[in-house]
């Protein structure tokens, strides 16, 4: 039996140049074409019908290499396994691995995709791609999805998560989107390593959502009306909508967003829709006279009211640019209390502070003037109203305070502060 195993040797090998088949035993044949090229053969028997197996050309395989695929490939037909079959199947497998494999880059971008259309927010949008680009890529982008685990995800996060605890916040919650996203398209299996209930909570420190709350900074509401005052000798479209937007107590994208067609101006009433919303509720603002005023200002050729130099809507910084320039010198004069600058949201902190502490009118007439949802669900069932009338006096009389400008003294003070 022994003579009928290993036949050949290299140096044989490396002679035979004819054109055939010689074996070597046990079904493995060196196989010589016409043109000379030699490679190994693996032949057998299955079910009466015969196959060939190739394994490789002898440049690359060696003969002694070729002997034990041979033996490998006789173990599986003992086992009652077809060897060609088999490396099919796995030649399949490894495509098919190869065509799922999909790093955390390609699935985020295919997430992002598949999210966006409900994202009527740009800057949302621009934030989703923004972080993960800055603070998951770096360290997970190139990788597959499949290999990404929890101390992968850790090190995407440690770096910013106590310097930047609501960003780090943010990236942790997007990063578990997206490898959720994976898990259900297939291209991962197990748990979601950034998944923070029972995992991550137990190695990142818990930061309390009070301690990493910033609120827009916002004008002390005794400081309005000289603010006011100084913003209405600023010309321009920007400044106006600025002026706008604190009369009306609404939110800066409202504001820039707003089309003629939203206003009845013999009802004084301005109708944003509720794709517009934060909410996604249609809210009707009540119009004072100064904000009518405004809208008497503006030209009316485009569909937009504050409508930029191409007729666009502004963007968020030409509001913002218009308070910097009011701040131009080395320190803030429109300050919060704690010495920040100002923005054009935090106005909306500014007329909430005044109607709770100068006014008699309820909280809810207050919440609705902001178009904030009332936080306690049996007092949302009965108050189902927009208190709209009462709104219209609040805002009246919002618009009066905001006319007012105080002593000589005050503003003293408040550039004092500066």
């Amino acid at each position: 039996m022994a003579r009928q195993q290993n036949r050949l040797t290299a140096l044989k090998v490396t002679k035979l140049t004819k054109r055939g088949l010689y074996a070597d035993g046990g079904g493995l044949y060196l196989q010589v074409t016409p043109a000379g090229v030699k490679s190994w053969l693996f032949r057998y028997m299955e079910a009466g019908k015969a196959y060939g197996m190739g394994l490789g050309p002898t440049h690359t395989v060696s003969l002694a290499e070729a002997r034990q695929k041979a033996l490998e490939a006789r173990k599986l037909c003992i086992d009652g396994i077809n060897p060609l079959k088999a490396k099919k199947q796995s030649q399949m497998a490894a495509t098919l691995a190869d065509a799922k494999m999909m790093t955390f880059d390609q699935c985020a971008e295919a997430y992002i995709k598949a999210h966006q259309a409900s994202w009527t927010n740009a800057k949302h949008r621009a934030q989703w791609t923004n972080t993960l680009n800055t603070y998951a890529s770096p360290v997970i982008g190139k990788l597959p999805v499949a290999e990404i685990d929890t101390g992968l995800v850790v090190k995407c996060l440690t770096p910013i998560w106590e310097s930047k605890t609501e960003t780090a916040t943010r990236v942790r919650g997007r990063i578990e989107s997206v490898l959720g996203w994976a898990a259900t398209s297939g291209y991962r299996t197990g748990e979601n390593p950034a998944r923070w209930k029972g995992h991550l909570e137990n190695l990142l420190a818990t930061i309390s959502k009070n301690s990493r709350e910033k609120h827009h900074p916002s004008l002390p509401w005794q400081h309005v009306g000289t603010f006011i005052s100084a913003l209405r000798l600023r010309k321009g479209v920007s400044a106006r909508a600025v002026e706008f937007a604190i009369l009306t107590a609404c939110r800066s994208g409202e504001v820039r967003g707003a089309k003629w067609a939203e206003f009845d101006l013999k009802r004084k009433v301005w109708t944003i829709p509720a794709e517009r919303m934060k909410a996604k509720r249609e809210h009707e603002v009540p119009l004072s006279d100064a904000a009518l005023a405004i809208l008497d200002s503006m030209p009316s050729d485009t569909d937009i009211v504050f409508a930029g130099t191409k007729g666009q809507p502004l963007s968020d910084m030409s509001l913002t640019a218009v308070i910097r320039r009011m701040n131009d010198n080395d320190a803030p004069a429109w300050v919060d209390a704690e010495g920040k600058g100002v923005t054009v949201h935090g106005f909306r902190s500014s007329f909430r502070m005044w109607a709770a502490e100068t006014t008699n009118y309820p909280r809810d007439v207050a919440e609705h003037a902001l178009a904030h949802q009332l936080p306690d669900a049996v007092e949302r069932a009965y108050q189902r109203g927009s208190q709209f009338t009462k709104r219209t006096a609040l805002m009246a009389d919002w618009s009066v305070y905001c006319g007012t400008v105080p002593t000589a003294a005050v503003v003293k003070s408040i550039r004092g502060v500066a």
